[in-house]
């Protein structure tokens, strides 16, 4: 075949990283694929096989980096190949497990994680909002103190930060005989202020209780590291312990309410710390996400086959603001139930019994969804579609107007928005807006049109 490079295995698998390496920044290129090793190159069927070491390695390269891992190949060879990625081998892996808990001694007494065994990865329900969060917990889970240190996880209450940070302290320990420790800054607080507060018969004690709870760990977990704020003493003796941990390569983790540098009131020295590893926003689920989570919880409860789409609906839109309100939303769905007995859960039924707890009137403008569902309508394709990523223009110019309509006839932010429509970037909505304001000053049509569908909303 005319273009085609030959080159040894070895040769190539050594350009191909070379290569992706320049695709990519550092820390991309050392989670996903330094710990990539070539299995075999057949170039009688044209496959290679590439060795992974997690499964997240796996999912990771097949939806994220699959297409640019064959455009790589194919520069380098001139010839198209067919990619599979197989797990390390189980006993290989478990045997460097092994080697772990041998190499890591800790004393017999039992050690008091902390950790709420019922938050994991695999009940974390995924989405746009979220699946960057999850992927970087998994990575720090998986190479503790090596990436993302620290990894700094922030969002409004009950998008699922404490969940992520109990998933990643229990794959640890289940994997690996680290010392982890689960904490608030409320508690880390109290223990440091009883420093002060003990007799002089007991300072020590308490200086040595202190610096073995929290600097004699790997992986220190904190949670809510905003309520530090005012606590200017706590804060010193905060920073004393985020530089023990992270000069000896122990994993941190933390999570807030908001971003390192809108934690104006902390010192700047912990706020600039909170960025050396990775900062990572976690947002509300959007009405994908919710569905997803509602459908989970529902299986869960085994009330599947009482709820149809009707009622999963009516609870996505009227609980958008965190998971929280969702899962209070459907325990008390279930204590009704439960009071009543009925035979199937209609949407009357979800009414009457979340009246006081949502907002009933879902179907109003105000609700991204409902504009989504008028306009797909209106052009005759799915609300997945306009959510898509194809970009032809039966599809493109209609999810321009979806996002132009949802901002004048709701009160959502650009973001939010964006996060709507599968995700996107908030500055993609600006664009869209900007060119169906644009297209309106000489198209009476599109005018026409969009009032037609405000018409069925």
């Amino acid at each position: 075949m005319s273009g085609v490079i030959i080159l040894k295995s070895e040769e190539l698998w050594d350009k191909f990283l070379v290569a992706m390496q320049e695709k990519m920044n550092p820390i991309s290129f050392n989670t996903w694929f330094k710990p990539l090793k070539l299995q075999e190159l057949n170039t009688k069927d044209n496959k290679i096989i590439i060795q992974v070491p997690m499964g997240v390695h796996k999912t990771t390269l097949e939806t994220s980096w699959h297409q640019v891992i064959e455009e790589t190949l194919q520069e380098l060879t001139g010839n198209t190949f067919e990619l599979v990625y197989v797990l390390e081998d189980l006993q290989t892996a478990k045997e460097k497990s092994d080697d772990k808990v041998r190499s890591k001694k800790i004393n017999e007494e039992v050690f008091v994680t902390n950790l709420k065994k019922e938050f994991t990865f695999d009940n974390f329900v995924t989405g746009d909002t979220n699946k960057f969060a999850k992927t970087a917990a998994i990575a720090v889970a998986e190479a503790p103190g090596k990436i993302y240190n620290p990894l700094f996880m922030y969002g409004k209450s009950g998008v699922g930060k404490t969940h992520l940070m109990h998933a990643i302290g229990n794959y640890i320990t289940e994997h690996s005989n680290l010392k982890v420790l689960y904490t608030t800054s409320d508690s880390f607080k109290d223990d440091y202020t009883s420093i002060a507060g003990g007799t002089n018969d007991n300072s020590f004690e308490r200086a040595e209780y202190f610096k073995n709870k929290y600097r004699d760990v790997d992986v220190l977990l904190i949670d809510d590291i905003q309520f530090l704020v005012g606590a200017e003493k706590t804060q010193q003796g905060f920073f004393h312990t985020f530089n023990e941990l992270h000069d000896k390569n122990k994993q941190i983790i933390i999570t807030s309410d908001r971003s390192p540098e809108d934690l104006k009131l902390l010192e700047e020295r912990l706020r600039s710390r909170f960025t050396w590893g990775l900062p990572v926003d976690i947002y509300p689920p959007d009405y994908e996400l919710r569905c997803r989570i509602i459908r989970d919880k529902i299986r869960y409860l085994n009330l599947s086959t009482m709820m149809n789409d009707d009622v999963i609906n009516y609870i996505a839109n009227s609980c958008d603001t965190d998971v929280r309100e969702i899962e209070g939303a459907i325990n008390r769905l279930q204590a009704y139930t439960a009071v009543y007995a009925p035979s199937n859960i209609t949407l009357e039924f979800a009414m009457e019994a979340l009246g006081d707890y949502v907002n009933n009137n879902i179907y109003s403008i105000s609700n991204i969804t409902v504009v989504q569902k008028a306009v797909a309508d209106y052009y005759g394709i799915t609300v997945e579609a306009l959510k898509g990523k194809k970009k032809s223009k039966n599809i493109a110019y209609p999810r321009m107007l979806g996002m132009y309509m949802a901002r004048i006839m709701t009160n959502e932010s650009f973001p939010r928005i964006g996060l709507e429509f599968g995700g996107r970037d908030h500055s993609t909505v600006i664009h869209a807006c900007d060119k169906i304001e644009e297209d309106l000053k000489d198209n009476k049509q599109l005018q026409e049109i969009i009032n037609e569908i405000k018409t069925k909303i």
